[in-house]
């Protein structure tokens, strides 16, 4: 580990607040950047030194790539850490990082640019034998074509933006009469939010859940896979509760997935961490896509595992080994995670604001990972998410019985929270009985 001694975290909030707390168990001090409206923030006060990278809006801070670069070579930082969200999927980031002598902290920028871009990823997973959802064999670029492959995969389909991502640029066609006004509505919203009005399609699913597995590979070819997370419960594609492992899959399942995924990562030359994410329906998995980073989720992995993916983030970036293999990596338990945000739990609306009280639940098996205080004030510039509960126990039923002890105990006042959502589906019978898919959460509130 003696080539990273300092490493600079280009992120906010409770993600960073993560790394600078896997970073001092490893003895590496920490660089926090922040903009002017978190100059109050817990992980600007807890790092080692901190440096203002400009103003409240993320695209002149936390997304200004020379700044954080600058920031990095004057305080002599080893390694930059991107966290999740912001730069951690830009490969002319990582690229420059790199270019100016420093380590960066996740996957190499050619495999961010190969799976970032979904036509690519799809190619790619096939290559490394993924099993996909049947669609087009690339780009579609008329509505004839259009037309043409959802007669071959047959319909309902879907059009995705092959740069999409975070559950927009994507639409659902019922039948051919739809099929020319969804085909210049995603086009066109593809171009608006991501620059590229590039799309795809694929069969549509209708009642898929959505299992991903999280993956570690090294320099040396060493690769592990951890085993399943069940992040179905979301709403219009925000995941909002999730859970490891799947308790839907059986032993064979999992066991086959996990040779799989461990397949194609070592084919790829895939290495630090990523997720393969997949849809299940019917006994069956479809490749959706690869995240190349750390995933918000990745808590509830290390709670079942007992494994800190960003100390192995970090070890691997150092050139490390691995120092396990696949037949070492044992579970042990279920976990849930809930991601706690500054939002009118039936409305969605953000509530950002100051909060007057935060009194997090403890206790065994229950982690908290956030990064706001009593008298913080949460600005409305930024994601509204600002806690993370994780809760671990011997099965998935006294995790659920531990999980709705630990939200009633989780005192936030001052701001609303999506608390009250999360204890009615702690609640719900067909969340204990696992009955639930991918849209089960939208009918449920509509219902509400």
């Amino acid at each position: 580990m003696s080539q990273i001694k300092k490493v600079l975290i280009a992120n906010r909030g409770e993600i960073a607040l993560r790394i600078i707390r896997a970073c001092r168990d490893m003895g590496i001090r920490t660089v926090a950047v922040y903009s002017t409206a978190d100059k109050d923030a817990m992980h600007v006060q807890l790092a080692d030194e901190s440096v203002c990278i400009g103003p409240a809006p993320a695209r002149d801070s936390y997304l200004n790539e020379s700044a954080i670069i600058t920031a990095a070579l004057l305080t002599n930082s080893d390694a930059i850490h991107p966290g999740y969200g912001f730069l951690s999927e830009r490969a002319d980031f990582a690229n420059k990082v790199e270019q100016h002598g420093m380590i960066w902290v996740g996957p190499a920028p050619e495999m961010i640019t190969k799976m970032g871009d979904k036509v690519n990823a799809k190619k790619t997973a096939i290559e490394c034998g993924l099993p996909v959802v049947p669609g087009s064999d690339g780009a579609i670029e008329t509505l004839e074509s259009a037309l043409d492959w959802a007669e071959r995969i047959g319909y309902p389909v879907m059009l995705k933006a092959a740069a999409g991502g975070g559950g927009r640029g994507m639409r659902a066609v019922m039948n051919k009469d739809n099929m020319a006004e969804a085909f210049n509505l995603t086009k066109n919203e593809a171009k608006s939010a991501f620059g590229n009005d590039t799309l795809y399609m694929e069969k549509l699913l209708t009642h898929p859940r959505h299992i991903e597995f999280q993956v570690l590979g090294d320099k040396h070819g060493n690769v592990v896979i951890f085993g399943e997370r069940d992040c179905s419960l979301q709403r219009r594609n925000q995941k909002v509760m999730e859970e490891c492992p799947a308790a839907i899959l059986t032993q064979k399942q999992r066991d086959d997935m996990i040779e799989v995924c461990k397949s194609a990562a070592k084919k790829m030359g895939y290495t630090n961490a990523g997720t393969f994410e997949f849809m299940f329906q019917d006994g069956k998995f479809y490749f959706l896509e690869m995240n190349t980073r750390l995933q918000v989720e990745h808590p509830v992995t290390e709670m079942v595992y007992g494994i800190d993916l960003v100390r192995e983030q970090i070890r691997i970036a150092a050139g490390e080994k691995l120092g396990y293999t696949q037949s070492n990596v044992i579970p042990n338990g279920h976990a849930i995670e809930f991601r706690i945000n500054a939002e009118d739990s039936e409305t969605f609306m953000p509530n950002p604001g100051t909060i007057s009280l935060y009194a997090p639940s403890g206790g065994l098996g229950v982690r908290v990972d956030s990064a706001v205080y009593t008298g913080y004030t949460i600005p409305p510039t930024y994601d509204s998410m600002i806690a993370k509960l994780i809760v671990h126990a011997q099965n998935r039923p006294a995790c659920i019985m531990r999980a709705a002890r630990a939200l009633d105990e989780f005192v936030i006042e001052g701001v609303k929270t999506t608390i009250p959502l999360q204890q009615k589906l702690l609640k719900n019978k067909d969340v204990k009985q696992l009955n639930f898919d991918n849209k089960w959460l939208e009918g449920f509130l509509k219902k509400e």
